[in-house]
């Protein structure tokens, strides 16, 4: 871990572009992610073999919650939300490589992933109720709300931002204090306590994304109606 926690490290430079060691880890992970994927999938077959029928399961999982959240096909969700589960989880996990900062330690790594969601929400929302029933959605219940919910959609993906790396930034600053004064064996522990707030970490970034979307893509009812007075106990 660096000596400050927003500190950046360059590894090397492309001309007058510095590149990190962040990229560069952020690079290794996508790669091994997407060698492990070709790898896995390449052959697949009816009677598969163990790991095709662990990524069979991971994909229902995944569609299942997705379907939990969002009513109807998954398949338009899946390679998004899938793609963050996976990556995030592989990012905070990559800690336990001896000399290895994980990406969403670091606040740029952070910021871009909820960029994507925030704009990854924009578009799904228009795709599925049009520019102007997206952009009216913005004045619910009155006119008045408006900038509140221009400011909601900031605080979301801010807030997505900020929760991924205090979380995974202090883990791995604990385990690195703990190391360094206690020796190899003692950190085991808060290296496993690590583990699991990764991937719980991961999963929650994962869902909190599916369910910014959710709320971009279904239409909410009209409350003056005739359909919902009718239907009204």
């Amino acid at each position: 871990m660096n000596d400050a926690p927003l500190s950046v490290s360059m590894a090397f430079a492309i001309g007058p572009v510095g590149i990190s060691w962040t990229v560069v880890t952020t690079w290794a992970i996508v790669a091994a992610l997407g060698l492990g994927s070709f790898l896995t999938t390449r052959r697949l077959a009816i009677r598969c073999g163990k790991p095709q029928a662990a990524i069979e399961l991971l994909v229902g999982a995944i569609d299942d919650q997705i379907r939990a959240t969002i009513p109807g096909d998954a398949g338009q969700f899946r390679a998004l939300v899938g793609t963050l589960l996976l990556f995030i989880l592989a990012a905070n996990w990559s800690s336990l490589i001896p000399g290895v900062d994980p990406p969403t330690a670091h606040l740029e790594t952070d910021a871009a992933l909820a960029l994507i969601v925030f704009v990854s929400t924009v578009v799904f929302g228009v795709r599925a109720r049009g520019v102007l029933g997206y952009l009216g959605n913005f004045a619910r219940p009155s006119w008045v709300m408006i900038p509140l919910n221009l400011v909601e959609q900031v605080t979301r993906a801010f807030s997505l931002m900020v929760r991924l790396f205090g979380n995974v930034m202090s883990g791995v600053f604990v385990v690195g204090v703990v190391l360094s004064l206690a020796g190899l064996l003692v950190p085991i522990p808060l290296m496993a306590l690590d583990l699991l707030t990764g991937a719980v970490q991961a999963y929650i970034f994962a869902i909190l994304a599916l369910v910014f979307i959710a709320a971009a893509v279904e239409e909410a009812p009209e409350r003056n109606s005739p359909d919902a007075v009718e239907n009204h106990p």
